[in-house]
């Protein structure tokens, strides 16, 4: 089967890339011819190549909308899929997701969209929401099928009529499973708090700082790993809560991995999200979380068994729950071994690729 899958930014990378990235290495690996269409020449496009993944830069596709660039990249995008002529279209992200079911609704080729979130949940502004909503129910039909992260997505589509039951199915995110290695002990006095987000909508940083501020005679450290526009403002209230010598920023970060290994317990506050691949990463490696309740979150974290759940907003028991983790070791050692065992029996990889590929071929009958 050839699949070309479409996504719209090659400028950073978040949940929606790594996901693309690891599916198309696995298809590949299955046996399937890949391309990647992405926005620009970005990060995404080397990490595509290092990953031996043919990567096809598109120069009209992105993000904001823009009637001219957005005309442009449907007879781009239209011009590539009659060349590589694929059996299927697989697009990720809003953008890439509704030109790519316009060109291939045109062109009469099958098309599986999924949706990373949608662009209308909870949390998103009221004007973005309607815009989006109006959009999605415009083009729904126009795939062959809409996968979901997390069965809110799902829910949230049909409550809000985009697409009916049959269109629709969930798809949990999955992670590749690391090799085994020694275990590592955590006996030190300090505990380890670590949140892997980017520095963006929706993460709420501020949220967690301020929270933090209120535990500053605990023993305690926090490493927020990623960059972006909103890292300054959280360095400068750190510098004003006086928290210097308990929280850091190392940066965009190749060894995540390895940072978890090291943590006592992982973190992170959103106004929304989808699924999160960096709480799977969490659970993987045997971390509890702390999260907010939004999205799809609710159905990796399970409340006071993997983790602790804390509504939006909710500044007292986001305190609670950090003061919980941080004073008691045991709590966290349980809580951690409930949540590699739940990774390995509903989030791997392995289980994410073959669910994808099943509906690769019920849609093109290959």
């Amino acid at each position: 089967m050839r699949v070309l899958y479409v996504i719209t930014r090659s400028d950073v990378i978040g949940g929606a890339s790594v996901h693309l990235l690891d599916l198309a290495a696995g298809a590949q690996a299955a046996g399937h011819d890949v391309v990647i269409v992405v926005g620009g020449f970005g990060v995404f496009v080397d990490r595509a190549r290092e990953r031996g993944l043919a990567c096809i830069s598109a120069t009209h596709l992105v993000r904001p909308l823009n009637v001219i660039s957005d005309f442009r990249f449907y007879l781009e995008l239209r011009r590539i899929v009659l060349e590589w002529k694929p059996n299927l279209i697989h697009a990720h992200s809003s953008k890439a997701g509704i030109i790519g079911r316009l060109v291939a609704k045109a062109l009469s080729i099958p098309c599986v969209f999924t949706a990373h979130g949608w662009a209308f949940t909870e949390g998103v502004s009221r004007s973005r929401r309607i815009l989006y909503r109006c959009i999605e129910r415009a083009v729904a039909n126009l795939a062959s099928k809409i996968i979901t992260v997390s069965d809110y997505d799902r829910s949230l589509a049909l409550r809000s009529g985009v697409g009916d039951a049959d269109l629709i199915v969930t798809i949990h995110n999955g992670m590749p499973s690391l090799k085994e290695k020694s275990s590592v002990v955590r006996e030190c006095d300090v505990t380890r708090l670590i949140m892997v987000a980017r520095f963006d909508i929706p993460k709420d940083h501020v949220f967690l700082v301020r929270a933090l501020a209120s535990l500053a005679r605990s023993d305690w450290t926090m490493d927020f790993v990623g960059d972006g526009p909103t890292m300054p403002q959280v360095k400068r209230l750190v510098t004003e809560l006086g928290l210097e010598d308990k929280i850091f920023f190392p940066g965009a970060c190749s060894d995540v991995s390895e940072r978890l290994s090291k943590s006592d317990v992982f973190c992170l506050i959103s106004n929304w999200e989808g699924l999160p691949l960096t709480v799977l990463e969490a659970m993987r490696s045997g971390l509890p979380v702390i999260a907010s309740r939004v999205g799809g979150v609710p159905e990796a974290v399970t409340q006071h068994e993997t983790g602790i759940l804390v509504d939006k907003h909710d500044h007292d028991g986001l305190v609670s729950a950090l003061s919980t983790l941080i004073g008691s070791r045991d709590l966290r050692a349980r809580m951690g071994i409930v949540a590699k065992s739940r990774f390995f029996n509903d989030f791997t990889f392995e289980l994410m690729l073959q669910r994808t590929i099943n509906v690769y071929s019920d849609v093109t009958k290959v």
